[in-house]
């Protein structure tokens, strides 16, 4: 092989390499996610003829069989691979034959994989080896699983901005799911291509801030190197500041700057960077709220949200609740080595009483928790959190009729399942549960923590 051909095989990712037999005796791959796709763990993957992982790759189709019978090499050679568990991809490769003197000991085969999307089985295994593995995400709007009319709502009103450039603030409870949401916008944009940056701003000290979103020139007299922002990184593409209200008010200023006038100074230098990049931002609280205690700029407020998206509790889409848990039961069948079927329906019941503070996430917490108990195929009762299965025993003594109760007691059973009832009906939102039963939110509070109603 002279230097020439050497210097083409550098348009390969993988490498195999297997004995005279065709038993694979070395590999070196790009991505393991090619392992995973195949079914195989890397240790599965060695000392097994090479043409036991597909479906319908035979001895006489075989690159490297091919080349250990003849000799002869192969070049940039084109075939549709369908593996043994169903995935198809394209592979292009090119092998050569091992010699030893004028004996064929071996074959060894560069080769690079492309996953085409009419070649795909499930969108969501290729959104979670990162889309094109080059723009910093891993979900797209199909990871929004829902069958709610709310739902349908924010993914066609995902669909409509993402055609556009403008500015969009998310309003979601935590576990809404903010951050699928700003990755779906970007994936569906013209800026797919292109990096999507995320940063937390409630993580960040203050004091920092600034030389990680705007970057620094190189100090001569410090020798501080050149450090480029995230703002900067995030050029052609898409920053997403989620918790954006937990930027310090003066900072907030210096955020409306730089989206005023598309460009950015890095610490310490003299010239400006011009910026093209959509800003995606996110809060967890009430925008309008904050923007009346001063914790977010009004003008910045409207700078950010040109499109407004607000994400709903998961109290408030119901009807998704069995959508979403049989799709994290299908995803936890797959990255926890296990095989769930199915989920008792007084599982699911529960699941549909249950408040969701913690939203969807809340809800994916609860079923790798379910994982991690479950003896069985079926997940029962007794294998998801202990809170959230007496919250539905909790539920069964306030409606069940007792004897020999005094009026104190039977008047707070009565206040307490008022008080369920309402949270139910308003999805857990404290001040409008209140305003409902016609207390202060600070009463309410008190007596949550009265009948243990956390």
């Amino acid at each position: 092989m002279n230097f020439s051909e050497l210097y083409h095989l550098s348009d390969y990712d993988n490498v195999l390499i297997v004995d005279a037999n065709g038993i694979t005796i070395f590999f070196d791959l790009a991505d393991l996610n090619i392992l995973q796709q195949l079914g195989l763990k890397p240790e599965e993957f060695l000392r097994k003829h090479v043409t036991s992982f597909y479906q319908d790759l035979s001895i006489e189709d075989s690159t490297l069989m091919r080349v250990l019978k003849t000799g002869e090499s192969l070049w940039n050679m084109e075939q549709k691979l369908t593996s043994t568990n169903g995935f198809s991809y394209i592979s292009k490769s090119s092998s050569f034959p091992i010699k030893k003197g004028d004996t064929i000991i071996g074959a060894i085969e560069f080769s690079k994989h492309y996953y085409q999307k009419q070649d795909m089985q499930k969108l969501e295994k290729f959104a979670e080896n990162k889309i094109y593995r080059k723009n910093n995400t891993i979900y797209t709007i199909d990871n929004l699983v829902s069958e709610s009319k709310v739902m349908q709502e924010v993914k066609n009103k995902i669909q409509k901005v993402s055609n556009t450039d403008s500015n969009v603030l998310i309003y979601g409870k935590t576990g809404t799911g903010k951050e699928i949401v700003a990755q779906a916008i970007h994936n569906l944009s013209i800026r797919y291509t292109q990096p999507f940056i995320s940063i937390n701003c409630a993580e960040i000290d203050t004091n920092l801030l600034e030389h990680i979103l705007f970057g620094t020139e190189k100090d001569k007299v410090t020798a501080t190197p050149d450090i480029i922002g995230l703002l900067e990184k995030a050029n052609g593409g898409t920053i997403f500041l989620d918790e954006v209200n937990a930027l310090d008010i003066k900072f907030q200023a210096k955020l409306l700057k730089v989206i005023e006038d598309n460009t950015i100074r890095r610490l310490g230098s003299k010239y400006d960077v011009h910026l093209n990049i959509r800003v995606i931002a996110a809060t967890n609280e009430n925008p309008d709220q904050l923007v009346e205690k001063k914790m977010l700029r009004e003008d910045l407020y409207y700078r950010l949200s040109v499109f407004r998206l607000d994400l709903p509790l998961l109290t408030e889409r119901k009807e998704d609740i069995e959508a979403l848990t049989n799709y994290f039961i299908q995803f936890y069948n797959r990255h926890m080595q296990m095989k769930v079927e199915e989920m008792d329906v007084d599982v699911l019941n529960t699941f549909k009483d249950y408040l969701w503070p913690g939203n969807v996430r809340e809800l994916k917490n609860a079923i790798e928790t379910a994982y991690n108990n479950v003896n069985t195929k079926i997940i029962s009762l007794n294998d998801i959190p202990s809170n959230i299965k007496n919250y539905s025993s909790k539920l069964l003594i306030i409606n069940k009729p007792e004897n020999n109760i005094n009026l104190k007691d039977k008047v707070e059973e009565y206040e307490k399942s008022l008080i369920v009832l309402e949270l139910r009906n308003t999805g857990g939102k404290l001040a409008e549960s209140a305003r409902r039963l016609g207390i202060s939110k600070q009463l309410l509070k008190y007596k949550m923590e009265k009948y243990e109603l956390r």
